[in-house]
């Protein structure tokens, strides 16, 4: 189910029904930052270091009720990210993506993992200070970015099952509740509409994760993890 508008140049993405995929949990993600404030401390302490961060996300895309959603982590009550994060120092955007997305989405049974596929570049952000805001350009007056944030599409296969740490959220959030609503999703989610407007989606139906069932798959992941204790 295509969108009826088409326009020269616009580039397809093909997007499956959330109720194709499964979620289960993992070990949860031990976070070294309790607040905002201390986030941002480390930051500086990694600027003087090593430099300019360079980050990586993910812009993961189901659709429900006929309607695109963006996967977010849901940290809390109020903290919401999307899939990625840090580069270490030499590694590129796509190497760095991947891991970032193994860890963060990916069970722990070798073949259930998902064979993540990066798409383009939809966008980059920088940090000009130590601060929680990031702007989709570099300020005039700033000579060098703390931070560098560039993210990419990554289309969702058919099926497939995600593992999520315990003590984190995934939420499918639609684009109109996303759209502009920076207090709550920060400037570079909120802005996630626009960056996707010069794309068509073509909704697809599908069937759900036949043949993958999730508690088979828990008991699989209980055996690896026994397996692997042993």
């Amino acid at each position: 189910m295509a969108s009826a508008l088409r326009h020269a140049g616009q580039s397809e993405i093909v997007i499956y029904p959330i109720n194709n995929y499964s979620f289960g949990s993992k070990e949860a993600k031990k976070d070294r930052d309790n607040s905002v404030a201390s986030r941002l401390e480390r930051l500086k302490d990694k600027y003087g270091k090593e430099g300019v961060r360079h980050s990586v996300d993910a812009v993961v895309l189901v659709y429900e009720h006929g309607h695109p959603h963006v996967l977010l982590f849901q940290v809390g009550t109020s903290y919401f990210k999307l899939p990625g994060g840090r580069l270490r120092p030499g590694e590129g955007d796509v190497e760095g993506l991947i891991r970032k997305l193994d860890t963060n989405l990916g069970p722990e049974a070798a073949h259930l993992k998902t064979d993540w596929k990066i798409g383009e570049c939809v966008g980059t952000y920088y940090r000009p200070n130590f601060e929680n805001i990031m702007y989709p350009y570099v300020p005039p007056h700033i000579e060098r970015p703390k931070e560098i944030r560039n993210l990419y599409m990554v289309p969702l296969p058919e099926k497939c099952y995600f593992s999520v740490p315990k003590n984190y959220k995934l939420i499918a959030v639609p684009l109109f509740e996303i759209y502009d609503h920076i207090q709550r999703y920060g400037p570079v989610i909120a802005s996630l509409p626009q960056m996707l407007s010069r794309f068509r989606f073509n909704l697809s139906i599908s069937g759900g994760m036949e043949g993958m069932d999730m508690e088979e798959m828990k008991k699989e992941e209980e055996v690896k993890k026994e397996e692997e204790a042993a």
